[in-house]
């Protein structure tokens, strides 16, 4: 896609942060999905409530990343919140763009590889089915969100994103702490699968999908080289030169995160960026540690 007209959501996150920075150096003029009050580069939306196309009419990408997060307890409340952001916003801002006067060539929407379900030591490609659980349910919701605009014959790309590894945001820092006073290690068994990517390359695949037409449909951001959660915590303990050998039992997994540590800490995803690599996409940081040096040794 020629450098143009790029509207975001979720620009406050941490890929969203990462990711406009990037865009307007390419060259792009990017405007912000937000709430709130509307600024020069921003267009204010209500995710709850139907969004005037006349406000997303014009651009020549739409990229969504917003939605509630999905860290903390899940209660009742807390899970409706993670399904509507996702399924009602998407929905939502999917029907502006299908019926906006100057539609988007592409619509870039979020999505996650819970699609896939715990799927022990599958190898989990593009085709793979969804699995079962909450976050496969709200994934599912949240791609079937964007089928009008694909009705509409807007290109649309579902990303479905892996643990992103950054400094400045994410599971990584959370993590840090407690490592780095020698007190890490293995979740449950830590024979399950995290498939993860570099935040730099999440957004250079993103970049990829803005600039390769013949991509469409789902999409995994992951890198190359997935590791059980043992050898994540092994190899992060040896990138912090300290011990990593104490290991959280899962019923204190359970404990402590309810469903969320399920799902999210002890659930396996060995997934695969068939994809990208089809689509000649090359990694920066194809394998862990060179991920992890690279993020430790960088300023935030």
């Amino acid at each position: 896609m020629d450098m143009g007209r790029v509207l975001v959501s979720g620009a406050s996150g941490p890929i969203g942060s990462a990711l406009l920075p990037s865009l307007r150096s390419a060259g792009y003029q990017v405007t912000r999905l937000v709430r709130g009050a509307a600024g020069n580069d921003q267009v204010t939306w209500d995710p709850m409530q139907p969004l005037d196309p006349a406000k997303v009419s014009g651009f020549d990408a739409v990229i969504h990343l917003a939605g509630e997060s999905i860290v903390g307890r899940w209660t009742e409340s807390k899970k409706r919140q993670i399904r509507e952001s996702r399924s009602k916003g998407t929905r939502h801002l999917s029907e502006a763009l299908s019926r906006a006067a100057q539609r988007p060539r592409v619509f870039v929407s979020g999505s996650a590889i819970g699609y896939y379900g715990d799927r022990g030591d599958e190898l989990l490609g593009e085709d793979s089915a969804s699995g079962t659980g909450f976050l496969a349910e709200v994934c599912r919701e949240w791609e079937h969100a964007t089928r009008s605009a694909e009705d509409a014959g807007i290109r649309t790309v579902h990303i479905r994103t892996g643990l992103v590894l950054s400094k400045s945001g994410g599971a990584l820092p959370k993590m840090l702490t407690p490592f780095r006073l020698g007190l890490g290690g293995p979740m449950g068994d830590g024979r399950q699968w995290w498939s993860w990517i570099d935040v730099e390359d999440h957004i250079g695949a993103i970049h990829h999908v803005l600039q390769n037409n013949a991509i469409q449909g789902a999409i995994n951001l992951a890198g190359p080289k997935p590791v059980t959660n043992a050898e994540f915590t092994k190899v992060l303990g040896s990138a912090l030169s300290r011990p990593a050998i104490f290991p959280v039992p899962s019923f204190a997994v359970r404990l402590a995160f309810g469903q969320m540590g399920d799902e999210l800490l002890l659930a396996s995803q060995r997934v695969e960026p068939a994809k990208l690599i089809a689509n000649g996409f090359s990694f920066w940081y194809p394998d862990l540690r060179s991920s992890l040096d690279h993020i430790l040794r960088s300023p935030r």
